[in-house]
């Protein structure tokens, strides 16, 4: 079996039509998971690129590793354990990167055409994608921190938009669709894992001019909020990028997800060229395509925006795998990143160590019924903040000893995560049971064949 990943670079799952955004056109994912199975409720274990990847390709958590930040995860993993795509180069695999898989830092690394932080014992060959990002020709416009519009487009981690001229080749994500492409033809002889990584919807919002037209900016509804929303939500809770800090009035907030949408919308492009190339080489019947996303991104829920927090939107990704010779599903089991490689492993027929933290999520394939976890966990900002997510509840926990505070939504009654249920007196037993459940939950990610024990304070 031959496999084929696919990740999207901080794409929401609120951002894709298949996933309820009706306003959106993703007919190359949506036609994906109309053929796989579709994860309703799969969640990254850091809700920031580095240490999500990291985790996942490496098949530890975070606070396993301790691996926060803009790393390959391999500085603290070691040299003798096996990374997921290694382990299929180990196994006589053509293991190719072609883009962004191990972290990259967006825009600088891809204006560079550089490596990033990789990987370099996971690849047989890695292929990076130039692309001219905030500079490409074009409209340019930024709705961050410019409240009079004075201030002219910039680089960085910040919110530019480019209505771009010319085609998708002009940008990274149609280079990284074209040479994935090349590879599936060359290679289609030999077993691949072909690893193939879009940076879009990552910001600068930059796309062709033409994927901006489904989305005026007039025509964007801004997510429903309040004044008194962050009354109940700890400090720590507050996201590093709002409305507020980021002086946004309400039509650069309608200009910032329209032009998100647009790089969805472009990205979804590429993703189809590379699913047309599969199915005109005949490699459908044995080949497994996953699609995923590194993490979620807020868009003005909250006045939230980009990534970090641990709410829904910038916690839970899509995820789709795709298998041949099973049915599609829809499958509501709780399911992280990390079950990636124990998942894709199994299916290929690969032995792996059983060290590995992720759980296989194989039998969800031919039952999508079957649950395998009761709930999900991620972690952020250093590893000092918690999520544990379960049918019914979120719970959120700023520091070991929630000092910093805490935040309890009942999930089912108050799925947008507006009313803040910690310090009611009525939920005191429910608090109880996840701060007890955090403790246990710890030990069992800080215990592993590193042969370290990380002590709880």
């Amino acid at each position: 079996m031959n496999v084929l990943f696919i990740i999207s670079d901080d794409l929401t799952t609120t951002a894709i039509s298949s996933y309820g955004n009706g306003r959106i056109h993703t007919p190359n994912i949506d036609g994906l998971a109309a053929q796989g199975t579709r994860y309703t409720r799969a969640y990254c274990q850091y809700p920031v690129c580095g240490p999500s990847r990291a985790s996942f390709l490496s098949g530890y958590y975070p606070n396993a590793t301790q691996t926060y930040g803009y790393v390959s995860g391999r500085e603290n993993i070691g040299d003798e354990r096996i990374t997921w795509p290694q382990l299929f180069k180990n196994k006589g695999y053509y293991t190719a990167r072609v883009g962004k898989i191990y972290h990259m830092g967006v825009p600088i690394d891809i204006e560079l055409g550089s490596d990033g932080t990789d990987d370099p014992a996971s690849w047989t060959e890695r292929f990076n994608s130039q692309g001219p990002e905030w500079k490409a020709p074009g409209d340019g416009e930024l709705v961050q921190n410019n409240p009079d519009g004075s201030e002219p487009i910039k680089g960085g981690n910040v919110m530019t938009i480019v209505k771009a001229d010319g085609n998708d080749l002009v940008h990274a994500d149609g280079k990284t669709a074209e040479k994935a492409s090349e590879l599936l033809r060359v290679h289609k002889d030999t077993p691949f894992f072909l690893a193939v990584g879009f940076v879009r919807p990552h910001v600068p919002f930059v796309a062709p001019r033409e994927d901006f037209e489904p989305y005026p900016f007039q025509n964007i509804k801004l997510p429903h909020n309040f004044e008194s929303d962050w009354d109940d939500i700890p400090e720590k809770g507050i996201n590093y990028v709002t409305s507020k800090n980021a002086e946004m009035s309400d039509v650069q907030k309608q200009k910032a997800i329209a032009a998100y949408y647009a790089s969805v919308t472009y990205m979804d492009r590429q993703v189809g060229k590379v699913l047309q190339t599969l199915e005109e080489e005949g490699l459908d019947d044995n080949t497994i395509v996953v699609f995923t996303s590194d993490h979620g991104f807020h868009l003005g829920e909250h006045e939230f925006w980009m990534k970090v927090s641990v709410k829904e939107e910038s916690a839970k990704v899509p995820l789709i795998i795709k298998v041949p010779r099973k049915k599609a599903a829809i499958c509501h089991s709780f399911a992280e990143l990390l079950d990636l490689y124990p998942t894709v492993a199994e299916l290929a027929g690969l032995p792996y160590s059983q060290n590995l933290q992720g759980k296989s999520l194989v039998q969800t394939l031919t039952d999508p019924e079957h649950e395998v976890r009761d709930m999900a966990f991620s972690v952020t900002q250093n590893g000092e903040t918690f999520l544990l997510r379960n049918d019914k509840w979120a719970y959120i926990q700023y520091g070991e000893d929630a000092a910093l505070g805490i935040e309890l939504f009942d999930m089912e009654k108050d799925p947008e995560q507006f009313h803040n249920l910690a310090q009611l007196p009525e939920y005191a037993q429910q608090v109880k049971w996840f701060k007890d459940r955090l403790v246990q939950k710890l030990v069992e990610v800080r215990t592993n064949d590193l042969g370290i024990t990380y002590k709880i304070n």
